[in-house]
């Protein structure tokens, strides 16, 4: 055993072994960790009201007969709810569609918005104008964007319809919204136009933190435009991509109110998102224990799914 190594073994407090506390230490750290506590009491007790108390709620209420204007007690009917949901097909067509609606929006959402991030971050004349312009869909409430929409798409006085019919694209007017082949995709539209800003944001936070020096060393070597963007850009900014389109399939597929203004889940059905439909059973058929099944089955099939999506990114992130 070297002499360094005995020295420092044999002293308390030395490299390695921190120094044993007193009980008056002890007593202070306590003292330190009760306050930490009631410090966040502030904090902690508005989301246990707010966020958990109802969590638990909802997850008891899928296990039960709750009813709308039921005068008999609710009881426990344990996995009765989930047996029946596992023969909806109404509920799992709403599922598929609700997967559609996600996966397109997101996709398109980040496909857009990493462009015109990449515009935004350019040092371009009035610039920040253009940054603000970008935001204006994020500050508008979702029912002001909804009935905004509902105009455009309007059949007889749309704006929509009258472009294309100039343009000679089309010849008749065509019902956007309650058309059995269009009303998806329309509402596609608009989903990817109400929620890119916020991506943007995020993008463009992200492309600020690339290191210049980095872009500029690519480009003395020779590296093009694309190359630079895969070899510098694109591996900077893969940790923000994977939270930011993380948390856009969770927003997109948990949607409602702009769907609920636009369509309310129709033409036949074909727009009836998940949200959509749990909300019928719960507030228009007074089923509050089937509705909270579908919620509690939506949360557990989505979390899978963005445990299969994030680890697979993070092992080729690794690897």
């Amino acid at each position: 055993m070297s002499l360094t190594a005995s020295r420092d073994s044999a002293v308390p407090g030395s490299r390695g072994t921190p120094p044993p506390r007193t009980p008056n230490q002890r007593k202070r750290a306590l003292g330190l960790d009760r306050g930490a506590w009631f410090l966040l009491l502030p904090a902690l007790i508005p989301i246990l009201i707010l966020s958990v108390g109802p969590l638990l709620y909802g997850i008891s209420l899928a296990f039960t007969d709750s009813q709308a204007g039921r005068t008999a007690p609710t009881q426990f009917v344990g996995l009765d709810n989930f047996l029946d949901l596992r023969h909806d097909g109404l509920f799992w067509e709403s599922f598929r569609i609700g997967l559609v609606w996600a996966v397109c929006v997101t996709a398109l959402q980040f496909v857009l918005a990493l462009g015109l991030a990449l515009l935004l971050n350019q040092n371009l004349r009035f610039r920040w104008l253009a940054r603000t312009l970008a935001l204006v869909p994020w500050a508008m409430p979702e029912v002001v964007v909804g009935i905004m929409w509902r105009l455009v798409y309007h059949s007889d006085a749309g704006v929509l319809n009258k472009t294309l019919t100039q343009f000679g694209l089309i010849h008749e007017n065509v019902d956007w919204l309650s058309d059995l082949s269009y009303a998806l995709p329309a509402v596609i539209v608009v989903g990817v136009w109400a929620g890119m800003p916020q991506t943007t944001v995020v993008l463009l936070a992200g492309l600020q933190n690339v290191p210049h020096e980095l872009r500029e060393a690519a480009q003395l070597d020779g590296a093009g435009l694309w190359r630079r963007f895969t070899t510098v850009t694109w591996p900077a900014l893969k940790p923000v991509v994977l939270a930011v389109t993380a948390l856009n399939f969770i927003w997109n597929f948990n949607s409602f109110g702009l769907v609920y203004v636009l369509t309310q889940g129709g033409p036949g059905g074909k727009t009836r998102l998940p949200m959509l439909f749990a909300y019928e059973e719960a507030f228009k058929y007074g089923q509050f224990g089937y509705a909270a099944a579908m919620g509690l089955v939506m949360v557990a099939v989505i979390a899978v799914l963005l445990t299969v999506f994030l680890r697979k990114k993070l092992k080729e992130d690794v690897a």
